[in-house]
């Protein structure tokens, strides 16, 4: 306690705590982490869908919430060394094609061009993120995070194309207990659980198309997997011959 009775606040510059951090500071914190926000509002977003399902405004409240989850993704590929005008090309389709999906719910041409055009922008995104984690030897706080984020686009990005899929060639494609269309929270669900090689889905492929596209999910995942292992295999060797070059380099100056 200080001498007026107050507390001090320890590792702040006079060597006491940080002090309560502001609007500001705070965004600015979040600015270096893009990839920390992104998998944060994804997972959120697992919690959220849920009660947008059967109504309108569940309806417009998702699609809000997928432009949002587009703008972020368009933010994190800012930092990566891939091409942003790439992403913002096939973002802003994806965009103006949620909001019309929203407004008009029947016709399967444009749910079919919103799936395919979002899944192309997620696998860009996924891309992106790789790129960024492998560009160098040290390994950052949102590089840690993109390694979640990244797995998690890539889910993203295989529920649309199952939901490609059921429009091209019809709800017979999947198989589940309520039988008809998979909601967008089931095909999720799916790809999640194909992504993770758990194996815990009611849903299953029932054609051919569908399970194409699940071998080629359930190969990225494991790949995914042995990449993220290599990585940190490899930074840890890295690690370690700097930190024996050093120390020789030590012992030969004495």
């Amino acid at each position: 306690m200080a001498a007026d009775g107050s507390s001090r606040l320890s590792g702040a510059p006079g060597g006491g705590l940080a002090g309560p951090v502001g609007p500001r500071q705070l965004l600015a914190q979040l600015r270096e982490v893009p990839c920390g926000v992104l998998l944060a509002v994804q997972l959120l977003g697992i919690l959220v869908y849920p009660f947008t399902e059967g109504s309108t405004a569940g309806r417009t409240v998702f699609s809000l919430f997928q432009l949002l989850v587009l703008g972020l993704a368009v933010g994190a590929v800012r930092h990566t060394p891939a091409l942003t005008w790439i992403s913002v090309c096939i973002g802003a389709p994806a965009a103006v094609l949620t909001v019309l999906t929203a407004i008009w719910t029947d016709p399967e041409g444009l749910e079919l061009a919103s799936d395919a055009t979002h899944a192309v922008f997620y696998f860009y995104t996924a891309y992106a993120l790789i790129r960024y984690m492998f560009s160098d030897d040290h390994v950052s706080r949102d590089e840690m995070l993109a390694t979640g984020a990244c797995f998690t686009v890539v889910a993203w990005g295989f529920a649309y194309l199952y939901g490609a899929v059921q429009i091209l060639w019809g709800a017979g494609q999947f198989s589940s207990p309520g039988g008809g269309q998979l909601s967008w929270m089931e095909l999720l669900f799916l790809s999640f659980t194909t992504m993770t090689g758990t194996g815990l889905s009611d849903i299953s492929p029932a054609g051919s198309y569908a399970r194409s596209v699940i071998m080629l999910e359930q190969l990225a995942g494991v790949n995914y997997l042995a990449l993220v292992v290599a990585r940190l295999l490899g930074m840890t060797l890295a690690r370690f011959q700097r930190t024996t070059r050093r120390n020789k380099g030590g012992d030969g100056q004495q």
